[in-house]
């Protein structure tokens, strides 16, 4: 169903969405995988960049995108090393893009 969601969407570019995070731990700090839907059009408008935070708004992690991607929707990437402190068991994730700013904050609990 949800590719259909995508395949519907408007040739204008909304704010960009987090449709999928996973994350593991090592002992370098937590590695993230977070796929990102947003209907690029190209350099004027595209998701620029993603960023985790703790439940109190310190920003943990920021993964900063240099391109757009028109045709690769949605679209995954990832940042190792981000150091969270133990007490933390919930962080926040959200999108930026060029146009509208910062996208929906998404929750997500840790695998502990």
């Amino acid at each position: 169903m949800l590719p259909l969601l995508f395949a519907a969407a408007p040739a204008l570019a909304d704010n960009p969405r987090i449709v999928d995070v996973q994350a593991r731990a090592s002992a370098s700090g937590w590695t993230f995988n977070v796929t990102v839907a947003h209907a690029d059009t190209g350099w004027d408008h595209y998701a620029d960049g993603w960023e985790i935070s703790a439940p109190d708004g310190t920003v943990l992690g920021h993964r900063t995108l240099t391109h757009p991607h028109v045709n690769e929707q949605p679209f995954t990437r990832s940042l190792s090393g981000v150091a969270i402190p133990d007490a933390v068991q919930d962080v926040q994730v959200r999108a930026h893009d060029t146009v509208h700013g910062w996208g929906e904050m998404q929750s997500f609990t840790l695998p502990r």
